[in-house]
């Protein structure tokens, strides 16, 4: 049964005799996992800017993570803005880390569609709250677009990937058509299979199955994810409006290509390049209002403070990620002996089925240059001027905000559209490298070096500088994304 954990009654005076607020309601639900709640709160919100009543809901697993990293104090009292929760469906957990991704996956399929519709009934039942007008929903939660038909609310849904990740899971039923997937068996992950070159993707030029995002990678027909992310795709032309967190200038093949197929697609992004545009601080009513579900540690700001004007390397793996100890140890030595300051974000989950605690002898070694943190306020880092490169997983959230900091990076992806994002953070938009895969420590150290002091490295920040100027343009007054923001504003209000 959904249930209130967060709200606030003391509205603006936009009320009316019989106490409803005269605003129109947006109702936002995230995929429950870390960047798409940091995606969903920053469209939360921009609507909320534009004079919307919010309603945004978390599952209480995470409405819970997000209470303990922040405090309950700090999601009250904000004026026409509350926290709902459903439950996700999956055994109760302790844990401080992002569910299983596949569980998730099945029970967004199977448990979220009943307690969500029942959410909206009981919304509208709520004398203090206007009635719902609209769902902002997850492009990874199909089911919202149903319960908008059936109880005649429009819904957008907005996509936290790219452009090119949404295109490669709009590609899935063409691979099952063409019989690309499911595998015939486990060896055509490192038989040369996913080399198979692939031209029939509009917009998509020199990319292979290996590029696209990997959960089409199964022999089983019932996989959750990869069922899930097509029929997600699928569900994107049903909906009234669908946004994507990217902007015009970055992906103009792909997006042209996607609005031959849908025509109310709307890029909406680098997202916080639009809540700088938009929002003045001394009119952002919901700046204390953080993403976070783990404690960010501020040290390591001052720690960025004492160092030099592009002298660290930034790694960050992530909030799903997960590596052996041995890559840790690899990574670990391999950015010591490059001889370069570093700032490393180590979750207590990052090893697989064990502490991710590193030796006595490392530490000592890397006192002086490098800091390790549970967590940390990435967009602050990413903007700080010591921060000179990004040793990233390649989540579209982490290269965005690379892009938009002017930042280049190394590039380690794990699994969904990561791979996509490095393709073209790579070939396309020459802002990264890759790292095998099979990362050493010999490799670790060299592509440091060449990212932080070699030519190529200053050729890829030269380019990340040029994005960070077309992002700004994008975001700024008149730009696409500000306009595309409009054009969604207004499509939420007419239901059409």
């Amino acid at each position: 049964m959904a249930m209130a954990i967060v709200g606030d009654d003391n509205y603006n005076n936009t009320n009316t005799s019989n106490g409803k607020s005269h605003h129109p309601h947006a109702v936002c639900i995230p995929f429950p996992a870390q960047s798409h709640m940091k995606g969903m709160l920053k469209i939360a919100k921009l609507l909320h800017h534009k004079g919307f009543y919010i309603t945004f809901v978390n599952t209480e697993f995470n409405q819970k993570r997000l209470i303990k990293a922040r405090g309950l104090d700090s999601l009250c009292g904000f004026p026409n803005f509350q926290f709902k929760t459903i439950p996700d469906g999956l055994p109760p957990s302790d844990i401080d880390a992002t569910q299983d991704v596949a569980s998730l996956c099945g029970s967004v399929r199977r448990n979220f569609l009943k307690p969500f519709r029942k959410l909206i009934e009981d919304l509208n039942q709520v004398d203090t709250a206007p009635p719902v007008s609209c769902i902002v929903s997850d492009g990874v939660m199909p089911f919202s677009v149903r319960v908008g038909d059936e109880l005649g609310i429009p819904v957008a849904v907005f996509w936290t990937f790219a452009a090119c990740g949404f295109m490669g899971f709009y590609q899935y039923r063409a691979l099952l058509d063409k019989g690309l997937t499911p595998l015939q068996d486990a060896s055509y992950l490192t038989n040369g299979y996913l080399d198979t070159k692939i031209d029939w993707i509009a917009g998509m030029k020199g990319i292979s199955l290996k590029d696209l995002p990997t959960f089409f990678q199964t022999t089983d027909p019932n996989d959750d994810i990869f069922n899930l992310a097509m029929e997600s795709a699928e569900t994107a032309s049903q909906a009234s409006a669908f946004g994507i967190h990217t902007f015009d200038a970055l992906e103009q093949d792909v997006l042209n290509a996607l609005s031959t197929i849908f025509s109310h697609i709307y890029t909406m992004g680098p997202l916080q390049l639009l809540l700088n545009h938009h929002i003045p601080r001394e009119q952002d009513h919901l700046e204390s209002l953080g993403y976070n579900l783990w404690k960010e540690e501020l040290e390591c700001l001052q720690w960025l403070d004492s160092k030099q004007p592009g002298s660290v390397v930034y790694v960050n793996f992530g909030s799903v990620t997960v590596m052996s100890m041995q890559h840790l140890v690899e990574f670990a030595w391999g950015l010591a002996n490059s001889n370069h300051y570093f700032l490393w974000v180590i979750r207590p989950d990052l090893v697989i089925g064990d502490k991710a605690v590193l030796s006595p002898e490392f530490n000592n070694y890397i006192k002086e240059r490098g800091m390790i943190a549970g967590w940390c306020p990435q967009e602050e880092v990413l903007n700080h001027s010591s921060v000179g490169g990004f040793l990233t997983h390649c989540g579209w959230n982490s290269n965005i905000e690379s892009l938009s900091a002017g930042v280049p990076m190394i590039c380690w992806p794990f699994f969904g559209d990561q791979q996509t994002n490095c393709k073209y953070s790579c070939d396309e938009w020459e802002v990264g490298m890759v790292i095998d895969n099979d990362v050493k420590r010999d490799g670790v150290e060299k592509m440091v070096r060449e990212l932080m002091e070699g030519e190529k490295g200053k050729k890829m920040k030269k380019k990340a500088m040029e994005w960070k100027r077309l992002a700004e343009k994008a975001s700024g007054p008149d730009g696409s994304s500000s306009l595309n923001l409009d054009k969604l504003v207004n499509v939420l209000l007419s239901g059409k």
